[in-house]
């Protein structure tokens, strides 16, 4: 692989990588909006939803939807998870974790093998 692909690659990824942590942060927000009737949360919650959105229309311009969203969806749920977890204090089974694991373990073959 030459240099400027490597560099493309690595920019797409971090483009998707921006887009999971604004929708995990969105995501977050959520229980601070208390039901949309707090202003600050709900405008925060909504621009990271439209800047996520934003940001997976860059990187489906080079990787695949299907891809895309599995790598999207995927470590969102798991980042999710974990900051729920850690921020509000909410448990997680240990068939959640191991759950968890192979959603990561998932997206990471579904990248691997992605032309």
């Amino acid at each position: 692989m030459s240099c400027s692909k490597y560099i493309r690659s690595y920019m797409q990824y971090l483009t998707l990588l921006s887009a999971i942590i604004l929708e995990v942060c969105g995501t977050l927000l959520l229980p601070y909006t208390q039901q949309f009737t707090k202003l600050f949360p709900t405008i925060g919650m909504i621009i990271c939803y439209a800047l996520s959105f934003y940001f997976l229309t860059i990187v489906l311009k080079y990787l695949p939807l299907a891809v895309v969203y599995a790598t999207w969806s995927g470590l969102g749920v798991f980042g999710i998870a974990l900051f729920s977890y850690l921020i509000l204090n909410q448990s997680l089974s240990w068939q959640v974790v191991v759950g968890l694991v192979l959603i990561v373990k998932g997206v990471i073959l579904v990248n691997i093998y992605t032309n």
